[in-house]
């Protein structure tokens, strides 16, 4: 008697690929998901044009230029030579005297500033408006997020005038409380407010970006866990603390991986409110790369200092897109 062919775990023939190989590189899909892929292709194809064009081949160009100087292949000394340069560190003056500082380090100061009370700000309005029921907090919101879709070269025009000495509100505020110059003076032509005015600026024109992103993941959380909370005689603030912030921290995540994203390459409002003076005080990274390339006319330069910003942005990125794929 022929004994039965060993049994197979179910789905070794059909459908699954070998363990540690994607199915695209083991067996064929068969010709129903063989169409689904090739239309998918298809609607692929124009954008994956795109970016192979004006996203990929750019990018290795840069990286390729920023090995490279005026005399031939240069290979790490462009990046050497940027933490040398005082336009981009200077840690003669950080923290000890006024700026400029270096661009890098105005990049870290809009991050450690920025950062924090935008995300926390949107956090707390979110929240704060879930909880009032009236007509003006439909106004109150649409103030607010008016930031994040105004034009960020409008935006710098308003940072501009908004923090002028004889047109803006703040100085005029500060200067009746009896401040002293510069607080109650044009603050972006003074090297100790100028960075300051554009970061307070740029809080309320991303501020609105964070409220709603926290408003929308606020209306996924299951109101019965906050009656259960009340019925257990919570408070608001443990409320807050127990519930809310740990199920709003992907959103809280995210949000603040996008900003900082925005915070490394900032440009357009730095470029029309102060062009990064007086003095360089408020230049930043993506200025500076500006710079080099359309004033100084050196692309090697330049090209060192969009890798840098990149290789910043790499960790954050990769992150974000692992945490996206999971899903």
């Amino acid at each position: 008697m022929r004994s039965s062919p060993r049994a197979e775990p179910k789905g070794t023939r059909e459908g699954k690929s070998r363990k540690g190989l994607p199915l695209l590189f083991w067996r064929l899909p068969r010709r129903g998901r063989r169409e689904e892929w090739l239309a998918a292709l298809g609607f692929l194809f124009l954008g994956l044009v795109l970016i192979r064009f004006f996203v990929i081949w750019p990018s290795i160009r840069t990286l390729w230029f920023s090995l490279f100087d005026a005399k031939g292949f240069a290979g790490p000394s462009n990046f050497v030579a940027l933490f040398r340069d005082r336009e981009i560190l200077d840690f003669s003056r950080f923290l000890r005297r006024e700026p400029p500082w270096g661009a890098l380090f105005h990049n870290l100061v809009w991050i450690f500033v920025h950062l924090p009370f935008t995300v926390g700000l949107g956090l707390i309005l979110a929240v704060v408006f879930s909880k009032i029921k009236s007509w003006w907090v439909g106004i109150a919101r649409g103030a607010i997020y008016l930031g994040i879709v105004t034009p960020l070269i409008v935006g710098g025009v308003i940072i501009r005038f908004l923090f002028d000495k004889h047109a803006g509100m703040v100085p005029q505020i500060l200067g009746a409380l009896g401040a002293p110059i510069p607080w109650s003076a044009g603050w972006v032509a003074y090297p100790e407010t100028a960075l300051l005015a554009l970061v307070i600026g740029s809080i309320w024109l991303w501020t609105g970006f964070s409220m709603v992103l926290h408003s929308a993941g606020l209306s996924t959380i299951d109101r019965e866990l906050y009656e259960a909370a009340q019925i257990d005689g919570a408070s608001e603030l443990a409320q807050f603390r127990y519930i809310t912030l740990p199920l709003l921290r992907p959103v809280t995540l995210v949000v603040a991986a996008m900003t900082f994203l925005w915070e490394l390459k900032i440009f357009d409002i730095v470029y029309v409110a102060t062009m990064g003076g007086p003095g360089g005080a408020s230049n930043v990274l993506a200025l500076e790369m500006y710079f080099a390339a359309f004033r100084e006319l050196d692309p090697y330069r330049a090209s060192a200092i969009a890798t840098l910003i990149t290789l910043f942005s790499l960790p954050v990125g990769y992150w974000f897109a692992r945490r996206r794929l999971r899903r």
